[in-house]
């Protein structure tokens, strides 16, 4: 393992929270097997301003805690490279239609594996694009978001943007993938979560997918963990590990019934990374189902400056008698998670996803990256002025394939990328 950088630069590491903004073609075409909430809002109308200004909302909470917030962009849409690909004439399935529209680039957590430069070999922090082959729709996704992350992550003295893994093995990124560290800025141990094949749906995370990813990014074979999911999860709608578990620092919070092995997950973890803190939320006070359907994993569990933990929940963790109750009986204990803090992402959750299928968390010094993907206020007012103009306000099933919504979401894209100018991802 390769620490010969100074003290400065590993002091200068900190954790960033990069969100993805909303795109304007935000749609409930329920494309995603497995994923239960998409597919219960399949063919419900989408409202794109909404989701977006719902997702600025939250990065602005997350600016003024933390004092460092970053984004991704929204993807070209349509995509019509697909579109072309897939011979659309009319007389296509629905889905197939819907596919290139899809701004699932928003659940940034898939957009990439993370392992920052106190792990890696060359001591620099390396990227894989995840290539989301499971599902048609964000199987388009891997080369844009490539491209995206080799601006904001250009530094080639401390970053590397590798290609995705190929595409005979499922990755699915960071929504499987957690890292355990004493301080974000020390060396950690990494956990690879993985599924197995062959259930009622689709493994998305497969396990060769994940050590290649390792190997990629020169990880030491005792800095890294691999655990199989729990099928009966993956059955029940925990399409990614990040739907029953998450990790932050020395704290592992997860369900019961997260892993196929629960305690063998933790002896694994713990031979590695003794220090590791489990919070177990047991089944007979939040079932999977209900877990899943409020989303209280997949939820950001981030380290304020005073040391304290809090967890950024969805609001329907707070309508959910069973979840709320669970949380003040944490809140009131001594354990590592102080507060839980829910925040309105409904839209994003009508489509399956939650705070931290929002976000990408990169560890790195943020004079590293490229200023234009970091949050500040007064940025936040530019996105936020250009979603109001510029994003559609309602998006219904049978808009999609019109070409008066592709010119305005086309436009609506570019006048983003025009306010941060960024327009040489256009």
């Amino acid at each position: 393992m390769a620490q010969n950088r100074t003290l400065s630069d590993t002091t200068a590491l900190t954790e960033i929270n990069f969100d993805g903004l909303v795109g304007p073609s935000h749609n409930y075409a329920g494309l995603s097997l497995g994923n239960i909430a998409s597919a219960s809002h399949k063919g419900d109308p989408s409202y794109p301003r909404a989701a977006a200004l719902q997702g600025v909302a939250k990065m602005r909470r997350n600016l003024t805690a933390l004092g460092v917030q970053g984004f991704l962009l929204p993807l070209p849409r349509p995509n019509g490279a697909l579109q072309d690909a897939l011979h659309l004439d009319g007389s296509e399935a629905a889905a197939l239609r819907a596919a290139p529209w899809s701004a699932s680039s928003m659940w940034t957590a898939n957009a990439a594996t993370v392992s920052p430069a106190p792990d890696t070999a060359d001591g620099k922090c390396h990227l894989t694009p995840a290539n989301l082959i499971t599902m048609l729709h964000r199987a388009q996704e891997w080369e844009d978001t490539k491209a995206q992350l080799e601006v904001a992550f250009g530094d080639k003295h401390h970053f590397t943007v590798h290609d995705a893994v190929p595409s005979t093995f499922g990755d699915e990124g960071a929504a499987n993938h957690g890292r355990f560290c004493e301080s974000h800025g020390g060396e950690g141990v990494e956990l690879f979560a993985y599924g197995s094949l062959g259930g009622k749906f689709p493994a998305r995370q497969h396990e060769q997918a994940s050590r290649l990813v390792a190997r990629g990014h020169g990880l030491a074979p005792d800095k890294c963990v691999f655990i199989e999911q729990n099928p009966a999860a993956i059955e029940a709608g925990a399409f990614h590990n990040d739907v029953v578990s998450v990790v932050n620092q020395r704290v592992l919070f997860t369900h019961q019934e997260a892993f196929a092995d629960q305690q063998g997950a933790y002896d694994a973890i713990r031979a590695k990374f003794p220090a590791l803190q489990v919070v177990e939320v047991p089944s007979s006070a939040v079932t999977m189902a209900e877990a899943i359907r409020t989303y209280l994993f997949n939820a950001q569990l981030i380290t304020l400056p005073d040391g304290t933990m809090n967890l950024i929940v969805p609001e329907e963790c707070r309508e959910s008698p069973s979840v709320w109750a669970y949380c003040e009986e944490m809140m009131a204990s001594n354990g590592p998670i102080r507060k839980v803090v829910p925040v309105d992402v409904r839209q994003s959750m009508a489509n399956g996803g939650g705070p931290a299928c929002l976000r990408l968390r990169v560890v790195c010094d943020p004079a590293t990256v490229d200023p234009r993907f970091l949050l500040d206020e007064a940025k936040a007012d530019r996105i936020e002025k250009v979603i109001v103009a510029a994003w559609p306000e309602q998006i219904d099933p049978s808009d999609i394939g019109s070409k008066v919504l592709a010119k305005d979401v086309i436009a609506a894209r570019f006048a983003l990328l025009e306010a941060l100018e960024l327009q040489s991802l256009a």
